[in-house]
């Protein structure tokens, strides 16, 4: 459907929050905050159109949101320019792409589109918005007014989110100058369908929206592909085994994406749905060469933080900034290498109704794992231990030997990859709570400092850093679903300073 222009509309959902947290330089602890009338807000026109994702647009302060059924831009004030209707249509979760080359006999009924990736494509100015509905399909569409530019769907490479509506999606864009188009590195839960949604690959992105070419596999012949597959005797193993993606960012020559997963054990009884015991998950990070076609740069290494003698081991949320000086002095690093701050909660069992509240706040200096990767390639390269990826390989492959100079770029041969890392590396805990979850972060340098905003369980925004270390408490209120911010705020003195 084309885009349509509205006004703004009440509603039970509003955006608040989120962009009062990015305009962080107005949130310093010296400033009084601003009146509860003062905040902008916006209100889908059905309530149960909730919001799934957020873009700003960098050089203005335009707003992207993607939603149930819509993708709406907004002004920097939130003022609805336009939007763009996504759904709903006729559609059956158990129909296989692609739909147009064979027909769906299940019985359609008419299905929401939920929104799982929304990316800008600055270098060519257009929105890939992707959705629930068709197993995954993907718009383009013009940042100036949403207006459809390409929405390829004809073969089965063009779906790429998977139908599951709480499947995690993240996209990066790889831009390689004027010389060649971009790339795009997709990750996704694959919701019990590995034979057609690969967990992680790299797609061509060109710059024609209507290009028979869209979203294909950067390489793909009948022995390789850029592409990772979850392996169907790791399902035999782990039935409902899948890759939970939370966070993703590209740095220096890498593509990065930090996971969920479930460990593997020695067999069949390590899986939750065949004994009825609960599923041990590992929290990792996924490092590949932005110029790597075959995937032989594929690295993964487990994370985790400690903080008091508790292990918070389940990642919920993480962002990549710089350190800034003061952190960074702390870390060992520059002020502008990069740094991941992350959210962990407690342990390594994800419960439906999990009742600990328990999580932690972690930091990890980027070159630190980047540094235990080039040791990890180097001691394999020896020919020292196995390749150690359960998941992929299954059973343990021996590491080769080969003589060959492994720096800090190094991208892997078709030998020794993909590579897996047995020892966790631990972020930096800089703050826990017991009592309110945490589930997201942000973090920006201010004078040296780096600050962190935090979103918790219960609605509430929480302010980590500045020299003492502070927190404060920005405590959001839901009444009949509007969401405001209110004055109050506490200041937190943490005897650990950066």
């Amino acid at each position: 459907m084309e885009s349509h222009h509205t006004r703004t509309r009440t509603s039970c959902l509003t955006l608040c929050c989120f962009l009062f947290a990015l305009a962080i330089p107005l949130l310093l602890a010296s400033r009084p905050l601003p009146h509860e009338e003062d905040y902008s807000t916006f209100s889908t026109e059905n309530p149960e159109w909730k919001f799934n994702h957020v873009a700003v647009d960098e050089r203005n302060g335009n707003v992207y949101l993607g939603a149930v059924n819509r993708i709406y831009k907004l002004s920097p004030d939130l003022n609805v320019q336009v939007y763009h209707e996504t759904g709903p249509d006729e559609d059956n979760r158990k129909c296989y792409p692609p739909r147009i080359v064979q027909p769906c006999s299940e019985p359609l009924s008419l299905t929401n589109n939920v929104n799982k990736m929304l990316l800008m494509d600055y270098r060519e100015n257009r929105l890939l918005a992707c959705g629930s509905l068709y197993q995954g399909i993907c718009k383009l569409l013009r940042l100036d007014d949403l207006f459809k530019l390409g929405e390829p769907f004809h073969k089965k490479e063009h779906y790429l989110s998977g139908v599951n509506e709480s499947g995690s999606v993240f996209g990066v864009i790889v831009s390689y100058g004027d010389s060649s188009p971009d790339k795009l590195f997709v990750a996704t839960a694959v919701d019990g369908k590995p034979e057609y949604f690969p967990t992680i690959s790299s797609r061509k992105l060109a710059r024609n929206s209507e290009e028979d070419g869209m979203f294909a596999y950067v390489f793909h012949d009948e022995f390789v592909a850029s592409m990772i597959k979850i392996p169907s005797d790791t399902f035999t193993i782990v039935p409902d085994f899948d890759i939970y993606y939370v966070y993703g960012f590209g740095s220096g020559n890498f593509v990065y994406f930090l996971t969920l997963q479930p460990e593997m054990g020695n067999g069949p009884a390590t899986g939750s749905s065949s004994t009825g015991r609960e599923q041990v998950y590992t929290s990792k990070i996924v490092r590949l060469c932005k110029d790597d076609t075959a995937f032989n740069s594929y690295v993964e290494v487990p994370l985790g933080c400690v903080k008091g003698g508790v292990e918070y081991r389940l990642l919920q949320a993480a962002y990549l900034s710089k350190a800034g000086a003061i952190l960074g002095r702390s870390l060992g690093v520059g002020p502008d290498d990069d740094v991941l701050f992350t959210i962990f909660s407690k342990g390594q069992k994800r419960r439906p109704r999990e009742a600990s509240q328990e999580s932690a706040l972690c930091v990890f200096a980027l070159r630190e794992i980047n540094e235990r990767i080039k040791e990890r390639l180097q001691s394999c390269y020896k020919g020292e231990g196995t390749l150690d990826l359960a998941w992929l390989k299954v059973k343990d492959i021996r590491c080769s030997s080969a003589l060959l100079t492994i720096d800090d770029n190094f991208c892997g041969l078709d030998m020794n990859a993909p590579l897996g890392v047995s020892e966790m590396v631990q972020g930096i805990p800089l703050f826990s709570d017991s009592t309110d979850k945490m589930t997201s972060v942000i973090a920006y340098v201010y004078k040296n400092h780096s600050l962190a905003f935090v979103g918790t369980k219960s609605g509430r925004i929480k302010k980590v850093g500045g020299r003492p270390l502070i927190l404060l408490h920005f405590p959001v209120v839901s009444h009949q679903g509007l969401w405001r911010a209110t004055r109050r705020y506490e200041e937190i003195v943490f005897p650990q300073t950066y």
